[in-house]
């Protein structure tokens, strides 16, 4: 890459942190939503309604009973696609309603989008041959199947610890490394999806539909990388200090 071109791309990156909106816990939570209105699907999962009026987001994660840092946390990632949270920032946070915004998403995953994902899928198929059809089902059945698997482990053995760890800071026989060590990539098979739906189910498959199923994959696609996110580079990295300091005492 050419110096110049280097010089021009960092330029662009410091104008945009210069001109990016900080969050903070004393702006309306109205204008926060205006921000990003991806961030409706953050406060469904928290179980905070809207009809929220003039109120600020401190008032209504007091409300919720959510520390606002840790909710200030999950919204930065979800808006800025660069955004890395510093240690203080993350030393002040909480881990369980990290946790509580991460298991909120396993039930929207499970119960409403994958469901839906998979009736606009048979209705897309509905033309197609049996062969064509059993492929898809498979394909997906696996994929849900995978999706499952992952969210069963983090909410049968990584979130107890974790909430057991935040209540007397001790984790018989566990760590949050082991949770990174293990932690899998559930991204894959839903791009061989979308690849599948877009170049090579026959043109007898309805335009329309095949769009809507399209949209909702890469809606689902970005949705889940911000879940990731969250749990790399906040969940993972607030658990590891938290532990360090406990050896440390």
């Amino acid at each position: 890459m050419e110096v110049g071109t280097m010089e021009n791309e960092a330029m662009v990156k410091k104008k945009n942190m210069k001109d990016r909106a900080v969050l903070s816990p004393a702006m309306k939570m109205a204008d926060l939503v205006n921000l990003n209105y991806h961030l409706l699907g953050v406060l469904s999962r928290l179980g905070m309604d809207l009809g929220f009026g003039e109120i600020t987001v401190g008032e209504a994660c007091r409300r919720h009973s959510l520390d606002a840092g840790s909710f200030l946390l999950i919204c930065n990632v979800y808006t800025y696609d660069d955004y890395i949270p510093s240690g203080d920032i993350l030393s002040a946070g909480s881990p369980v309603d990290i946790v509580k915004y991460l298991h909120g998403s396993h039930v929207f995953y499970l119960e409403h989008e994958l469901p839906e994902l998979e009736r606009s899928l048979e209705r897309l198929v509905a033309p197609c041959d049996a062969k064509q059809k059993l492929i898809i089902d498979r394909f997906f059945s696996e994929y849900r199947k995978e999706v499952e698997n992952h969210f069963a482990y983090e909410e049968t053995v990584v979130f107890p610890y974790i909430e057991t760890f935040s209540e007397n800071r001790r984790g018989e026989g566990y760590s949050i490394e082991q949770f990174e060590e293990n932690h899998s990539n559930i991204d894959e098979k839903l791009c061989d999806l979308k690849n599948i739906v877009m170049k090579y189910l026959p043109e007898v498959c309805d335009t329309v539909l095949r769009n809507d199923v399209l949209y909702h994959i890469c809606y689902l696609e970005e949705d889940l990388d911000k879940h990731t996110l969250i749990e790399n580079n906040v969940l993972i990295p607030m658990m590891t200090r938290l532990e360090e300091n406990e050896k440390r005492k």
